[in-house]
């Protein structure tokens, strides 16, 4: 049976759940993922911090990138219990998170905004984004973090959208948050902003009576004390509950009574880093698409090959008028679904502009991209939705964004090069790619 939400196409025609086309793009991303997922057949790249780890840790003999939370290093050394101390162990995790995350995105950008055509792309634009696959497969912390994220906004997004569901999804969207959380701290914008936004319109409708009131937006039947407890206690909690292998450290383990402060400790190690980076970037080149971070350039597995971390051009420069049109359609024409996505991107990315990081890389863009590509699908399915000549915009946008990652394909997969060590100078198209 189809399952059919608000979001018109025609008159009386609403538009039908996507979920086997989503499910089956996220499938097709996870089966692109596995072609040399082995390949390099070492750590490369961020990997030399986070497997490493992820080896003592299932060791418990000390403390290793103490920097960062658990819960994506947990992961990695669940792979390599698993599946043993290979490069495709290391990396099976990654990939998994990837394609799941990829599906729960196209969830909750079903469940938000009631439109298939919206949904589909806005999947495939995410897929072929550059980011999200280059991330799904490589043994760092970025793509849990990530995945996490999009389990919580299709929770939430249901929430909403189906209130008698919604104590049940809010506790899931907790329990994803504060995972996410204990991934890595780049989740908290986007874990902080749904509390926010029920605050906000809690106190807009019941003014001083707005912690026990339970009517109204965004989800009628739950009071914002209630929000509170799923949103803000459960995602702590979690968080706090990763910690829980470093209390059996062989050397220096973390005193249980002591966990709010070993956060600060964490912090101070991650500003102290601040030798700089070649590779590394500021935000507005994030946005702007510019600087690229080659993960892998070398001769390596019998050919010259590389992996580069960059966005999708079309997909990333065609997404900033998108978020303008968000926010307009959202304050102007009530469309929340547009709204929430805007705000999403504008908080990630403030984030970044406000965080005091000395070294800061394209990667952690991988979250705001991923809301940049909700923005511009929602963008897109309004013109394809028009009766006129600019109606094959739409769908002739999102088909020129994945013919580009066909493109890259072999630089965002480390396939053997053709060309020597010059290959890479046919996808350099912009000076600073280089």
């Amino acid at each position: 049976m189809n399952r059919t939400l608000p979001g018109q196409i025609g008159p009386g025609q609403a538009d039908k759940d996507p979920i086997a086309w989503c499910g089956l793009v996220a499938f097709a991303f996870l089966a692109l993922l596995w072609i040399r997922l082995h390949v390099p057949s070492r750590i490369y790249f961020d990997e030399v911090h986070y497997v490493k780890a992820a080896k003592v840790l299932l060791t418990l003999a000390k403390p290793q990138n103490p920097e960062h939370p658990l819960v994506g290093k947990e992961l990695i050394a669940a792979g390599i219990a698993l599946l043993g101390d290979t490069p495709r162990a290391w990396r099976t995790f990654p990939a998994l998170f990837g394609s799941l995350g990829l599906f729960a995105y196209s969830r909750a950008l079903w469940l938000a905004s009631g439109r298939t055509w919206a949904t589909v792309a806005g999947t495939l634009l995410l897929a072929g984004n550059f980011a999200w696959f280059v991330m799904s497969r490589i043994a760092m912390l970025d793509m849990f973090m990530a995945s996490f994220v999009m389990l919580a906004m299709w929770m939430l997004a249901g929430a909403v959208r189906f209130p008698g569901q919604a104590r049940w999804r809010s506790l899931l969207a907790g329990v994803f948050l504060g995972l996410a959380l204990g991934a890595k701290w780049n989740a908290v914008a986007a874990a902080a902003l749904p509390g926010l936004g029920f605050l906000w319109l809690r106190v807009r409708r019941h003014g001083r009576k707005f912690m026990l009131a339970t009517e109204g937006a965004p989800v009628p039947g739950i009071s914002l004390a209630e929000g509170a407890l799923w949103l803000g206690t459960v995602p702590l909690l979690v968080y706090f509950l990763t910690f829980l292998p470093t209390f059996f450290y062989a050397e220096r383990p973390v005193n249980p009574l002591k966990l709010v402060e070993y956060q600060g400790y964490m912090l101070r190690l991650q500003e102290s880093v601040k030798k700089h980076h070649p590779y590394q970037s500021v935000w507005w080149e994030w946005v702007i698409d510019k600087r690229s971070i080659w993960f892998l350039y070398q001769n390596i597995d019998g050919a010259q090959r590389g992996v580069v971390m960059l966005g999708n051009p079309l997909a990333m420069w065609a997404g900033l008028p998108a978020v303008g049109w968000a926010l307009w359609a959202g304050l102007k024409k009530g469309r929340k679904d547009a709204l929430a996505a805007a705000l999403f991107y504008v908080a990630c990315v403030t984030m970044w502009i406000r965080n005091g990081k000395p070294v800061q890389f394209y990667y952690h863009y991988l979250l705001p991209g991923a809301y940049l590509m909700a923005c511009l699908a929602l963008a897109l399915d309004e013109i394809a939705r028009r009766r006129d000549r600019w109606r094959w915009v739409g769908p002739g946008v999102v088909a020129l964004a994945l013919v580009l990652f066909a493109v890259f394909f072999p630089i965002l997969s480390a396939a053997a090069l053709c060309c020597g060590h010059k290959s890479f100078e046919f996808w350099m198209w912009l000076p600073s790619w280089r």
